[in-house]
């Protein structure tokens, strides 16, 4: 039988193929599928926190900034550990990004506070002295698309099974209608985030029950640890 096959070797070629594929499936899918499933204590993004991300999107964060920290020491010794794949679990687009203007954010939660982010946003050179980015003060006048945050985290609740309403996860509810409550849980997520910020327009608005972009992006912000 072998010899059959030395002898045409195309078909050699056909068989190792198969049986090398055959056991790569065997061996990579299953630790594949256990290393895509969510972290400890991971949870999905609340509504506003949603809103943030999308105006991080809106805005083209992701063009200078990356999500995703290697497995190399110059990285990790800046950045924090490096990134695994379960901690994208609920991430729908990934925003790993492929280049760095600036740096990498994929934990920024964990050493930038609010009060640093709203200063950042309005003035960047007023804590980066000679960074190139832009102000983005507009965030501050603009209000956050709730609507549009709450339809996604209800679809990926629907479609993907994502765990929202589950003991110490995010609410959301099962229908439009739910929308009010979400909203309202909403505010008083951004009402604890600008307590611990100095714009008074932003405050006011907090306050008459809309959320500027600004405290949408702060919540998303500090949401990535």
């Amino acid at each position: 039988m072998f010899h059959w096959l030395e002898k045409r070797p195309f078909l050699f070629s056909v068989g190792v193929f198969l049986v090398i594929a055959f056991a790569g499936l065997i061996e990579i899918v299953p630790d594949f599928a256990q290393a895509s499933r969510p972290v400890t204590g991971k949870k999905p993004y609340t509504v506003l926190q949603i809103a943030g991300r999308q105006v991080y999107i809106k805005d083209s964060c992701n063009a200078c900034h990356s999500q995703l920290i290697r497995p190399f020491k110059s990285e990790t010794d800046r950045y924090g550990p490096y990134s695994v794949s379960g901690e994208y679990a609920y991430d729908r687009p990934f925003l790993w990004g492929s280049k760095r203007t600036g740096p990498d954010l994929h934990r920024v939660g964990e050493y930038r506070t609010t009060d640093w982010h709203e200063n950042h946003m309005w003035e960047p050179t007023s804590v980066v002295p000679g960074s190139i980015m832009p102000s983005y003060k507009h965030m501050f006048h603009q209000n956050a698309d709730l609507e549009t945050a709450f339809a996604e985290a209800l679809t990926v609740k629907k479609v993907f099974n994502v765990p929202y309403d589950k003991p110490g996860m995010p609410k959301v509810g099962n229908s439009k209608s739910d929308f009010e409550a979400a909203k309202k849980e909403a505010l008083e997520e951004a009402k604890k985030i600008t307590a611990d910020m100095k714009n008074q327009d932003v405050k006011d608005a907090v306050n008459r029950g809309e959320i500027p972009e600004i405290v949408a992006l702060i919540a998303y912000m500090n949401s990535l640890h």
